[in-house]
């Protein structure tokens, strides 16, 4: 888990299931299946996230959705002192610190040819991502904490800004997000309590999800 406020607020609604083969090499939007249910998740800032709607369900006469991003999210992360241990350890920036340097990842990142968006919960870029094998990972989290878990992101590039380094990296595990469809079909947040209520059917739906999406790549 992320050790940043914002990053607790935004992980709380989102799936991290499969493998990295899966989302990375082949994901459902490049894998010849059809697409035609698309929808935008949009955020109090009045940013948009294009999704693909990959699953819907009903529940107490509430519809439910699984949203997938349509383009990759990469996470923009400071370097700042490890608590209790010499060195450094990466913190997801802020909304604050991610206005302060956008102009600047946004132009490292044209150098690989990407395109950095700030889009809803999460920034995202469009183009060719190097393959997985060519990037270093970077681990973020304290294993020592039983309340923490280790991510693993992948490192693009990284630059400094006011005598800190930021690095721009893709999170090892896919992102699914668990919406709800207002009346007029468009999808919202969960709060923190509806989340709650549906976590005991995450399992199953996330099992029955990852069979479906493993079927298609064979």
């Amino acid at each position: 888990m992320l050790k940043a406020s914002q990053a607790n607020c935004k992980r709380l609604f989102v799936l991290l299931i499969f493998s990295r083969r899966c989302y990375m090499t082949k994901p459902p939007r490049q894998n010849g299946r059809s697409h035609a249910n698309l929808t935008s998740l949009n955020d109090e800032q009045g940013r948009s996230l294009p999704c693909y709607i990959e699953h819907t369900f009903d529940l107490d006469d509430t519809s439910y959705g699984l949203l997938f991003p349509v383009h990759i999210p990469v996470d923009l992360v400071v370097w700042q002192p490890a608590e209790d241990e010499d060195g450094e350890e990466p913190i997801l920036a802020t909304d604050e610190e991610v206005d302060a340097v956008f102009e600047i990842a946004s132009e490292v990142l044209a150098k690989h040819d990407l395109l950095l968006q700030r889009t809803a919960l999460v920034l995202t870029v469009v183009g060719e991502i190097p393959e997985l094998d060519d990037l270093d990972v970077l681990e973020e989290g304290d294993d020592d904490d039983d309340d923490e878990e280790i991510e693993e992101l992948f490192f693009l590039d990284s630059f400094f800004h006011d005598d800190r380094e930021y690095s721009i990296c893709i999170p090892l595990d896919p992102m699914l997000i668990v919406v709800r469809f207002n009346e007029d079909s468009q999808p919202e947040l969960l709060s923190a309590e509806e989340f709650q209520q549906l976590e005991p059917i995450l399992p199953s739906l996330e099992s029955s999800l990852a069979e479906h999406l493993f079927d298609d790549l064979d």
